[in-house]
């Protein structure tokens, strides 16, 4: 597997934009994690880590007798957060090179695993499943955020040309073997696979401009759609056509966005 795999790309901007993506989602996910229970001296694996932003917090939450096991294919994502965890003087998390599709995971017996939006990119993600079921401890807790109706991304006012940019996004996902409404499955995967579904929570934004959580998905309209033009799915015209239809349409009197519909999972391994 090589870099351009990744449907979304590992490039620089990708890079500073799942940042962003963290610091908008840190209080959902913090909130999640204390909910599940990570608590100092835990080991807890991240599943599909990036370049490490929410490994970063796992490792404060679990302090340092505790232990953060991130795990992700991409060797430039998994540079980059070993070097900001080195700039942070960060040292009980491990990085591991591993392909989510194709490698088994190490025996830990960790008292946790986090994931968001790893589900959605994997081709096998009932597998992926069963093997992260595996890496825990009887009684371990699994924190999960996956999309369950990306569509409901919407505008207001709406625009045609946005409308045709998350239909295109969900089939450059299922074009690369993902599935962007994987979360509709997992409660249920979870179930057959020996773990108790404690809590499902639907997290949906209504963003207005110049609200915090409005600059991820304006984030996500820039680098998405110069993604879909270098994956060539698009034309450059008709990636200057959204974006200018997104400008317009959050400009107007009143506009705001609902954001897409991610489903919080919380189980525990019976």
């Amino acid at each position: 597997m090589t870099e351009r795999d990744y449907v979304l790309g590992t490039h620089d901007e990708e890079i500073q934009r799942l940042g962003l993506q963290h610091r908008v989602w840190r209080d959902h996910v913090l909130t999640a994690w204390g909910r599940a229970g990570f608590a100092p001296g835990h080991t807890v694996l991240d599943v599909g880590c990036g370049p490490g932003w929410a490994a970063l917090d796992l490792a404060a939450v679990v302090g340092p007798d505790g232990r953060v096991v991130g795990i992700d294919r991409s060797r430039r994502f998994l540079d980059a957060a070993a070097a900001m965890a080195g700039a942070r003087g960060v040292a009980n998390v491990e990085w591991l090179e591993l392909d989510l599709d194709e490698h088994e995971l190490p025996a830990l017996a960790a008292d946790g695993a986090w994931s968001r939006w790893v589900y959605a990119f994997v081709k096998r993600p009932r597998a992926l499943l069963e093997r992260v079921v595996r890496t825990l401890r009887p009684g371990a807790t699994l924190v999960l955020h996956e999309y369950a109706d990306y569509r409901s991304w919407r505008l207001s006012p709406s625009r045609p040309e946005f409308e045709a940019f998350v239909t295109e996004v969900m089939a450059s996902w299922r074009a690369h073997g993902g599935e962007p409404d994987i979360g509709r499955e997992l409660p249920r995967w979870l179930e057959e696979l020996g773990c108790t579904v404690r809590t499902l929570l639907p997290l949906v934004e209504v963003a207005r401009p110049g609200d915090a959580f409005a600059a991820w998905p304006a984030a996500f309209v820039g680098t998405g759609v110069d993604r879909l033009v270098e994956l060539g799915r698009i034309d450059a015209a008709t990636g200057d056509a959204i974006r200018a239809a997104y400008r317009e349409s959050q400009a107007a009197p009143g506009a705001f966005q609902v954001t897409p519909l991610v489903l919080e999972i919380i189980a525990t391994r019976r």
